[in-house]
Order: structure tokens, then C-alpha cells, then sequence
């Protein structure tokens, strides 16, 4: 069945007139261009424009707006220096409390987080391992 209906679409002689007109009008409409002056101009008014004058980079540029006194500016330090005495901890610079411990701590720290990831979690560590 199927090779019948190859049959008549493509060698059909109606199909051979359908396809020689579509052609036909095809290379008509791809001649009938209206515009065969040339490329389009461009606008006159795009791209840069020379203004005849060269920035003098020894002017210094105006500023956008008013710039702080020296006793604004110290002001704002002192207010800033405030805070940060707030923030810090009481008693100044946080305690150092046993060197030998942290760098026990330090070197434990890497094996004991593999066993965990690789699952041989160890229950002492960890109390939700199974």
C-alpha cells in the first residue's frame, strides 16, 4: 500500500506541475526586489561624534556631590570604633585556652569525619550511628 501512495505523490504528473509552478513563482518573487540602489544609508545622526575637544585630564573632575569635613569624617570613625568596642568580648582579645589540645583537636578532626562520611561511624562520636 505503501508503495502506491509513493507512486502517485511523487510520480504523479499532477506533482510535477505543482512543483514546476511553485518554482516559477519562487524565481519571480526573488527577483521583484524594489530596492537596487546600494546598501541602506545609515542615519546621520548615529555613531560617534567629534566634538573638536580633547578631555583635560590636569582639571580635576567636579564632584557629584559634598564631600565630608575633616570633623564629619573623624565623627563617622569614632562612631564606627564604638560599635566595634560593643561587638568585642568582654575582657578584651579572646583567650587562647590550650594550644596542645586544639592541635590534638586538629589532627583527629580529618579521620573522624571520614569514618563518618564513608559510613564506619564510630558511637562514641556520633550517638545517631548505627
Amino acid at each position: 500500500m505503501t508503495i502506491n501512495i509513493g507512486e502517485t505523490v511523487f510520480f504523479g504528473a499532477g506533482h510535477f506541475c505543482r512543483i514546476g509552478a511553485a518554482i516559477v513563482l519562487l524565481g519571480v518573487a526573488g527577483c521583484s526586489s524594489t530596492n537596487t540602489s546600494g546598501p541602506v544609508p545609515m542615519a546621520e545622526n548615529a555613531g560617534p561624534k567629534d566634538t573638536g575637544t580633547f578631555p583635560n585630564l590636569n582639571i580635576p573632575p567636579k564632584v557629584a556631590n559634598k564631600q565630608f569635613t575633616e570633623a564629619e569624617r573623624n565623627a563617622k570613625l569614632a562612631e564606627l570604633k564604638a560599635d566595634e568596642n560593643a561587638q568585642a568580648p568582654k575582657g578584651g582579645a579572646p583567650k587562647v585556652t590550650n594550644q596542645a589540645a586544639l592541635t590534638n583537636l586538629a589532627k583527629q578532626h580529618g579521620p573522624q569525619t571520614l569514618k563518618q562520611i564513608e559510613g564506619k561511624c564510630d558511637p562514641a562520636l556520633d550517638p545517631t550511628c548505627k
